[in-house]
C-alpha cells in the first residue's frame, strides 16, 4: 500500500434497493469465489483490509462510490454471500447486528471445530478492535459498524466505521491479524476518511508509548493518589501544557490541543482495576469500564502531571473520491452486473472441473488496464 491519496465518506439517506443488493451479493459472491479459488482466504483477508482493493471493490458492485454507504453495504452484501464452507466466516454488521458480533463469532467457530481458546482468542481480537477505535483513538467518530471476518486456520480481519455527528462524514477502520503483534501500537492496516482532526487523541502511537506506560503505574498505584491528581486538573480546564504556552509566543491564537479532563471518572472501577494490576497499557485497555473518560483522564495527568504526553496527531491515513446507487457519476448498469456475475460464476464451475482457461483469460485482461 505505497499509493496514497485522499477518501470523502459523506453520509448519505436511504439504502441499498433490493434489485440492486440482489445482485450484489451475487456478484461478490462470484469474486469472491475466484479470489478463494486463485488465492486462499488468506489473500482475501489482505485485500479486505486494503482500503484501495476495499473501495474498488465496492464500485465494481455498483453502490456508494463515495459515500459511508461503501462500508456498510458491501460488508453487508458479503455477509449474505458468504458461507463458512467457503473457508472465510463473517460476523457482525451495521448498528444492532455489531452487537451480535462475539456471539456470532462462537457459532461459527463452531461450525468449524475450533478449541474453545481459539474461539476465545477470535473474540477477543473482535472486541479488542473496538474497543482500541472507540476509546484509544478519540478522534470524534462514534463506531456504528463491526464486521469481524476469519478463517479456519485462525486469521482474521476487521472492517469497522465510525460517524462524526458533527460533519456527518464517517471514517473506516481496517484491521488484519499478519503482523500485527500488539492492539495498542499501530495496530491498523490502514484508517481511511476525509475530515482530518487537527486533535485527536491517539493512545496506540509510538509516540504515546510512555504516556501507556505512566497510565499502567498510576492504575497500579493506590486510587487515592490518581484521585487527587484528576481533582488538581479537573477544576483547571480547559488547560495546556506550559510549553504549549511558552512555543504561542507572539501568536495566542495558535491551535493548540485543548486539554480537557473528562467531568467524571468510575471510581469504583478504578479501585477494581487496582485490584487486577494490569501488566501492560494492552491489558488495561481490555478491562471492562476502561472506556474514553478513562483513557483520556490518564493520558492528561500523564501529559500535565508526569510531563508524558501522548500522541494528538491523527492517525488518518488514506482518503481517495470515487463516485453510486445515485446515478454519480453514471447510473448503474444492472445487465453488465448480472453477465458479469454469470461469467464469473462459469469461470469458477469450468475451474473445478479443470478448465482454468476463463479464469487465466480474465487474469490476462490485466495486462491491457492502464497502470495508474
Amino acid at each position: 500500500m505505497r499509493r496514497t491519496g485522499v477518501a470523502n465518506l459523506p453520509l448519505h439517506p436511504g439504502k441499498a434497493p433490493p434489485w440492486l443488493f440482489a445482485r450484489m451479493v451475487k456478484l461478490s459472491k462470484g469474486i469472491t469465489d475466484v479470489l478463494l479459488a486463485e488465492y486462499g482466504p488468506e489473500e482475501v483477508l489482505r485485500r479486505l483490509s486494503d482500503p484501495f482493493w476495499f473501495q474498488a471493490f465496492s464500485c465494481v458492485l455498483g453502490f456508494d462510490w463515495h459515500s459511508s454507504g461503501c462500508s456498510t453495504v458491501t460488508c453487508g452484501a458479503l455477509k449474505e454471500a458468504l458461507d463458512p464452507g467457503m473457508g472465510i466466516a463473517i460476523a457482525g454488521g451495521k448498528g444492532r447486528a455489531s452487537r451480535q458480533t462475539l456471539v456470532e463469532i462462537q457459532k461459527l467457530a463452531d461450525t468449524y471445530n475450533l478449541s474453545t481458546k481459539s474461539c476465545d482468542r477470535l473474540r477477543y481480537c473482535s472486541r479488542m478492535a473496538a474497543k482500541v477505535d472507540s476509546a484509544a483513538v478519540q478522534d470524534g467518530h462514534s463506531l456504528y459498524h463491526h464486521v469481524f471476518l476469519f478463517t479456519e486456520q485462525g486469521s482474521w480481519a476487521v472492517v469497522q466505521q465510525g460517524m462524526n455527528p458533527e460533519t456527518q462524514y464517517a471514517r473506516r477502520y481496517h484491521w488484519l491479524s499478519e503482523d500485527l503483534d500488539c492492539f495498542v501500537r499501530e495496530p491498523h492496516n490502514a484508517i481511511v476518511g476525509e475530515d482530518h482532526q487537527p486533535v485527536v487523541l491517539d493512545m496506540t502511537a509510538r509516540e504515546s508509548a510512555a504516556a501507556q506506560k505512566v497510565a499502567v503505574d498510576l492504575v497500579n498505584d493506590h486510587p487515592s493518589h490518581l484521585l487527587h491528581d484528576w481533582s488538581q486538573l479537573a477544576k483547571q480546564e480547559p488547560q495546556r501544557t506550559l510549553d504549549d504556552w511558552q512555543s504561542m509566543g507572539a501568536s495566542p491564537s495558535s491551535s493548540l490541543p485543548v486539554l480537557s479532563m473528562p467531568r467524571t471518572v468510575n471510581w469504583k472501577r478504578i479501585r477494581e482495576i487496582y485490584d487486577v494490576h494490569p501488566k501492560d497499557y494492552e491489558e488495561l485497555l481490555s478491562l471492562k469500564g476502561v472506556g474514553p473518560s478513562t483513557v483520556r483522564a490518564l493520558a492528561l495527568i500523564s501529559d500535565l502531571i508526569y510531563g508524558e504526553p501522548p500522541s494528538w496527531d491523527d492517525p488518518i491515513r488514506f482518503s481517495f473520491t470515487v463516485g453510486g446507487k445515485d446515478g454519480v457519476p453514471y447510473p448503474v448498469d444492472r445487465t453488465a452486473m448480472d453477465e458479469s456475475t454469470a461469467l464469473i460464476r462459469q469461470g469458477i464451475e469450468q475451474a473445478r472441473l479443470g478448465d482454468r482457461e476463463k479464469l487465466h483469460a480474465l487474469r490476462r485482461l490485466r495486462a491491457f488496464l492502464p497502470s495508474s
